[in-house]
């Protein structure tokens, strides 16, 4: 065996660019499952561990090593990932295993607080932390065309070491050294997208009892989202700026004048108002306190505010 000299020398450097970061993965639901088979895919030494012995065997068919217990799972690689139900499952799950040295990134869904819980819980225990908000379903994970990305926070260096690791499933977004950042960005995107479905579900109601193909309404109505989009640009703006006066072309009171149109034509088509009113309301308040001259943004400092 060559242990020295310029050939032992290539032949290191290339073994070290061929070899892929070896991981561990505690977590097969449908995510962790597609997860996986995303890594195996691309080469990765895979060691893997669920709840439900089943779905371990299965992905060992494909090439994962199955550990016999979560703490076994933990010790065979430095790179630690855990996809599971919530955040009382992670600490279930990991409490009795050992962190130390290891890097732990946690692709649980939880809220900023349990991020920063989770981040300090693991530091005290030897681990470093990244925080992870998937923003896929399955089907787009390890299919890049897909578009599916993961936020991630917490320290950039842990990050960096691990990016091309952590891309191989989907793309990656950094969002900052808190460690709450990706919990919060995902929890804000998501909400935003719950706001445009139910947008879409009560466009969808109004012309429901009509001779409308929905088929047809449907171009019109992702057309239509897709333009108003890059409002939020706007929005942005006037938040960084403090002037929501900036760049407006529909005002507060103009947009408030039009607002009975659009609960006579529910009233008309047998359509509840539930899910316009909330933010009509809001609206007629901003307008209230002399916002008229401003567009939608200040609806969201009303937001900020605590009931009374």
């Amino acid at each position: 065996m060559i242990t020295t000299g310029p050939a032992a020398s290539l032949i290191g450097m290339t073994r070290t660019a061929t070899e892929k970061t070896p991981v561990t993965l505690l977590g097969l639901g449908a995510m962790g499952t597609a997860l996986a088979r995303a890594w195996l895919a691309a080469g990765h030494p895979l060691t893997v561990w669920n709840r439900t012995p089943s779905r371990a065997r299965a992905l060992a068919a494909e090439g994962a090593r199955a550990a016999g217990s979560a703490a076994e799972t933990v010790a065979a690689n430095a790179l630690v990932v855990v996809c599971l139900l919530d955040d009382a499952s992670v600490e279930d799950t990991l409490t009795g295993t050992d962190l130390t040295g290891k890097d732990l990134v946690n692709l649980t869904t939880g809220t900023p607080a349990q991020a920063r819980a989770r981040a300090a819980w693991a530091a005290a225990r030897g681990a470093r932390c990244l925080d992870g908000g998937i923003m896929a379903v399955p089907p787009m994970i390890g299919v890049p065309e897909a578009g599916g990305h993961v936020l991630y926070s917490g320290a950039r260096d842990l990050f960096e070491q691990h990016r091309d690791t952590l891309a191989v499933p989907a793309g990656t977004t950094y969002v900052g050294e808190d460690p709450g950042h990706a919990a919060l960005h995902d929890v804000a995107l998501l909400s935003a997208m719950y706001g445009m479905f139910a947008g879409a579900a009560h466009a969808f109601a109004l012309i429901r009892r009509e001779d409308i193909d929905p088929t047809a309404f449907a171009p019109l109505l992702a057309d239509w989202l897709t333009a108003m989009a890059p409002a939020v640009h706007g929005t942005a703006e006037q938040l960084r700026s403090g002037d929501y006066t900036k760049g407006v072309t529909s005002t507060l009171a103009m947009q408030v004048a039009g607002t009975p149109t659009f609960l006579d034509t529910a009233g008309e088509q047998g359509v509840s108002p539930e899910l316009l009113e909330p933010f009509f309301a809001l609206m007629r308040r901003r307008l209230a306190e002399g916002g008229g001259e401003e567009d939608l943004t200040g609806v969201i400092d009303l937001l900020l505010r605590r009931p009374t």
